[in-house]
């Protein structure tokens, strides 16, 4: 019987700066390699370049998109399996209960949201070139990575 498979969240700008979307490439193509399926938002910038890494390197990628079908929020190019939910910003709430950890990559206050939910459940987040967190003047502890290797690797770490 084969084990199942880790599903694992990539979060981050609906743009992003070259930077950021090679550092996606770079995450997605890993957690791949390491037999992972990549769950993202589906849409373009950070999803789309973590997705395309995910595909190039043979690995499955899903998306959970806003809007309730295609043409509400078409799917980027690299997404194999599109889940429409209709729920707009609340789809956030789906990614961070699916997935067993989350990488955030640059973003916004999506990408904010998707990590405080992550956080509120108990997820693993691993912060690249993401969001710095301080409450009361003191950091909080949220691991941050400085490469997509070690991204990848400090949530492998934190997942156990």
């Amino acid at each position: 019987m084969q084990a199942r498979k880790r599903l694992i969240g990539v979060i981050g700008s609906s743009v992003g700066t070259p930077e950021q979307l090679a550092q996606a490439r770079t995450v997605g193509r890993l957690i791949a390699e390491r037999g992972a399926v990549l769950l993202c938002g589906g849409m373009t910038g950070v999803m789309t370049a973590a997705a395309q890494g995910a595909r190039e390197a043979g690995g499955l990628t899903i998306g959970i998109l806003p809007g309730a079908n295609a043409a509400e929020s078409p799917p980027n190019e690299f997404i194999d399996i599109p889940l429409f939910t209709g729920l707009r910003e609340a789809r956030n709430y789906l990614i961070a209960c699916a997935s067993e950890g989350l990488i955030a990559i640059g973003g916004g206050y999506g990408t904010l949201s998707e990590i405080a939910l992550g956080l509120r459940l108990g997820k693993p987040v691993v912060l690249l070139n993401s969001w710095q967190f301080a409450m009361a003047g003191e950091p909080l502890e949220v691991p941050t990575a400085h490469t997509p290797e070690e991204a990848v690797e400090t949530l492998w770490r934190l997942l156990g």
